[in-house]
């Protein structure tokens, strides 16, 4: 019999799943780059809480550090997409 925590984990990575799909078909259809750019920052949002789940299912502190590098790259993107949708350019 499966424990409270194991339902749980498989619940939640279902979703996650579901939403890094959903977040997939707003990036490829996305009527703005506005909104591709909301979906990207929500895609990377949901990897890395997909990294998570895996580290608590696993028990691995590897896929914490994942998690720790795609919130690091997820950021730094945005920010130089929103810049570049605000100025036209990244570096001045």
């Amino acid at each position: 019999m499966l424990g409270v925590l194991d339902i749980a984990l498989y619940a939640a990575k279902a979703a996650t799943t579901l939403a890094i799909v959903l977040c997939g078909l707003r990036l490829m259809i996305g009527p703005t780059a506005q909104d591709r750019i909301l979906a990207l920052d929500t895609f990377w949002i949901c990897c890395m809480l997909l990294a998570l789940l895996l580290g608590m299912r696993f028990s691995s502190d590897v896929f914490f550090e994942l998690a720790m590098l795609i919130a690091l790259t997820g950021f730094v993107s945005t920010i130089a997409l929103a810049k570049f949708l605000m100025r036209g350019e990244i570096i001045e």
